[in-house]
């Protein structure tokens, strides 16, 4: 993937554009950068237009501010998609990127040609899960380190896979996520509206990709949300945590590549 930048405010957002066909927007989780998508992008790439962009403060694109809301991040992709001049686009949202994607599905719904929810939901957090990112906010602030080798793990169902590799590599791109971003996207994240409502009203194909195991996500309240859009699909993997992209790796791709020709 060959990166590129553009000018968002006073800051550089990262991107890389291949390949030529329907637009598909892949935007990554927290901690994560573009760079996770490198094996969907190449494969995809060769018969669709693939863009992955790097979220604020993530990967190779600045800190804008220190509360990164969902609504900043969704503006950074829109200035990706305005230069790209992209009219119609799918996307594809991993986690706290569907979170971001709801935000611009909210506010461009006549030019989403299909939604991913990849093990992401359209809730709010509850007030509990607010108090946890509170907390780990301030561990952050005390030793981010201590934090990405405690959190990238336990994204994993490791009972029937170690996934040592993966979890290694994925460490190595979320330490290039400084203490001010992380922070940033944990109170973005603890701050966001619910937006149950954009799936009720969606006049656009969903598709959920939800993990049995997903130690962040209740599996049986994704379900619950799949079922809300009058075009909604969902992919129930079977002993799969909330990184689908490397756990299930071949029937993800397969999923959204069908997902994305069909539509």
């Amino acid at each position: 993937m060959k990166q590129k930048f553009i000018k968002f405010k006073s800051i550089n957002v990262a991107f890389s554009d291949e390949g030529k066909g329907k637009a598909v927007i892949f935007l990554h989780g927290f901690l994560g950068s573009k760079e996770v998508w490198k094996s969907f992008a190449k494969e995809l790439a060769k018969t669709q237009r693939v863009i992955t962009i790097d979220l604020l403060g993530h990967g190779n694109t600045d800190c804008l501010s220190y509360v990164h809301t969902m609504e900043e991040m969704a503006e950074a992709v829109e200035s990706v998609i305005d230069h790209l001049k992209l009219r119609k686009f799918f996307l594809v949202g991993h986690s706290m990127g569907g979170y971001v994607s709801l935000a611009i599905a909210e506010n461009n719904p006549d030019s989403i040609k299909g939604l991913v929810m990849f093990h992401s939901s359209a809730k709010a957090d509850n007030e509990q899960k607010k108090i946890d990112r509170t907390r780990l906010a301030k561990i952050v602030k005390i030793n981010s380190e201590i934090f990405i080798n405690e959190a990238i793990p336990n994204l994993f169902n490791t009972k029937y896979k170690p996934y040592k590799r993966a979890i290694f590599q994925l460490k190595k791109i979320a330490t290039k996520t400084s203490t001010q971003a992380i922070v940033a996207a944990l109170e973005g994240m603890k701050n966001r509206l619910d937006r149950e409502i954009i799936l009720n009203f969606a006049p656009y194909p969903v598709l959920y990709i939800i993990g049995e195991e997903d130690s962040v996500l209740p599996y049986k309240e994704l379900l619950n949300q799949a079922e809300m859009p009058k075009n909604g699909t969902y992919l129930l993997l079977k002993k799969v945590g909330h990184m689908g992209f490397v756990e299930a790796e071949t029937e993800t791709y397969d999923a959204i590549k069908k997902f994305v020709v069909d539509n």
